[in-house]
C-alpha cells in the first residue's frame, strides 16, 4: 500500500512541478486518477491529502482539486554561502573547466557551489531550478537549456527576479530576462572562421549547427554572414540543422549524401568540437580522409582537439576564464554592486584538420 501511495503522490507532485498542471489548473478526479493509477480510492485520498498538507492542492467544495499556488519563500538566509551552478553537462566536454573557473574564485571568497545539470532539457531545467531554491543557494551561475526555444520554466525566472536572487548566465542568455551574462561572440568568430576557410580557397562549404541552442543559432548566423560578404559565393553555401538529442546516424546520412553530391563541399564547418571529432571519426570509417578530402573546423577549442588526429582546428573558447569571470560578477552582485556582462571576441585556432583546398584537374 506504501508504495503505491508514495507513487500517485510523488506522480501528481512532479506533474505539478514540472508545469504540466499550472497554478489553478483542475486536476483529475479521485475516479480518474483510480483508473490512471490503478488504485483504490483510498490510496488516492491519502495521497491527495498529503499534497493538499504541502500545499500543492486546494479543493473546492463540489467542484473539485486544483493545483495550489505551491512556489515557496525562496528566500535565502543571510549567512548563506551555497552558490548554486546549473549547466548542461557536467562530466563531460568543456564543463569541467567551467566550474573550476567558477569553483576557484568562489572558493576563495568563502563559498561553496551545489552543481546541477539539465542535459538540455526544459524539464531537468526546471528540476534544477526547484532544487536549487529549495536548497536556499544565495545566487546562481546557470548556463541556459535550449535557449533559442520557448522557456516553459519563466514562471520560475520570474519569482527568481522578483525574490532578488543574485543570478547570471553563461555562454548564453534569455533575451526576455534581463540579468546580467557572461558570453561568446559567436556570431563573429563563426564569421572569421569561415572567413578563414575563404582563405585556404575553400569556396563549398557545409555548416552543421544545432539550433535549439543559441549559441547554434548565432553561429549559423554568422556562417550565412561570411556567406553574403562574398555573393558571388553564395550559392554554395550548405546547412544541415539539428536539434539536441536527434540521431546522429541520420545527420551523419545527410553530410555523406552532400559530399556525393557533384559539387560537394571541400570543408565542413561544425558546431561545437565534440561534433567535429564525430564527424571526423564517421568520415574515416568512410573511407574520407581529413583533411586531404575535405577539411573540418569546431568551435570551443575542447581539450582533446588538440591531441585528436588530426589536431583540430576551431574557435577558442575562455573555458576557465569564463567560470572565474562568472564567479567574480556574482560576488559582485551578492554584494549589491552594478555589474556589467561580459562578451569575449574569441581567434581563430589553427591545426591540421583545415588545409589548403588543392582544386582538382580540369
Amino acid at each position: 500500500m506504501e508504495n503505491k501511495y508514495q507513487k500517485v503522490k510523488d506522480g501528481l507532485k512532479e506533474e505539478i512541478i514540472s508545469g504540466k498542471y499550472k497554478i489553478h489548473d483542475k486536476l483529475p478526479t479521485e475516479s480518474e486518477l483510480m483508473q490512471q493509477y490503478a488504485v483504490s480510492r483510498y490510496t488516492v485520498r491519502r495521497a491527495v491529502g498529503d499534497l493538499e498538507s504541502d500545499h500543492f492542492i486546494y479543493r473546492i467544495q463540489g467542484g473539485g482539486m486544483f493545483v495550489q499556488d505551491w512556489h515557496k519563500d525562496w528566500s535565502a538566509p543571510a549567512d548563506t554561502k551555497l552558490i548554486g551552478v546549473i549547466t548542461t553537462h557536467i562530466a563531460d566536454y568543456i564543463f569541467p573547466n567551467i566550474i573550476s573557473g567558477i569553483d576557484q574564485v568562489l572558493s576563495q571568497a568563502g563559498y561553496s557551489i551545489l552543481l546541477s545539470n539539465t542535459h538540455n532539457t526544459h524539464q531537468k531545467e526546471r528540476k534544477s531550478l526547484i532544487s536549487m531554491l529549495d536548497s536556499k543557494v544565495a545566487g546562481l551561475i546557470i548556463e541556459p537549456t535550449q535557449s533559442a526555444l520557448p522557456n516553459p520554466n519563466q514562471d520560475l525566472y520570474q519569482e527568481i527576479k522578483d525574490d532578488e536572487l543574485p543570478t547570471l548566465f553563461i555562454n548564453a542568455h534569455y533575451p526576455t530576462f534581463d540579468f546580467p551574462y557572461v558570453d561568446t561572440d559567436d556570431l563573429a568568430a563563426e564569421q572569421d572562421l569561415v572567413n578563414y576557410l575563404f582563405g585556404l580557397g575553400h569556396e563549398s562549404i557545409l555548416g552543421i549547427f544545432q539550433v535549439d541552442d543559441i549559441q547554434g543559432v548565432n553561429r549559423m548566423n554568422g556562417f550565412i554572414r561570411a556567406y553574403q560578404q562574398r555573393p558571388e559565393l553564395s550559392y554554395m553555401s550548405n546547412i544541415i540543422m539539428y536539434q539536441s538529442g536527434e540521431d546522429t546516424q541520420k545527420l551523419f546520412e545527410r553530410i555523406i549524401g552532400y559530399l556525393k553530391q557533384h559539387d560537394a563541399p571541400s570543408a565542413i564547418v561544425c558546431y561545437n568540437d565534440q561534433l567535429a571529432i564525430e564527424v571526423i571519426d564517421f568520415l574515416k570509417s568512410q573511407n574520407v580522409q581529413v583533411p586531404t578530402d575535405v577539411s573540418v573546423v569546431g568551435f570551443d577549442n575542447y581539450q582533446m582537439g588538440e591531441y585528436f588526429t588530426p589536431s583540430l582546428t576551431t574557435i577558442n573558447h575562455e573555458k576557465e576564464r569564463m567560470g572565474a569571470d562568472a564567479a567574480g560578477l556574482l560576488i559582485k552582485l551578492l554584494n549589491r554592486e552594478t555589474v556589467e556582462s561580459i562578451t569575449y571576441h574569441p581567434e581563430v585556432v589553427e591545426r591540421d584538420s583545415a588545409i589548403q583546398r588543392v582544386k582538382p584537374a580540369k
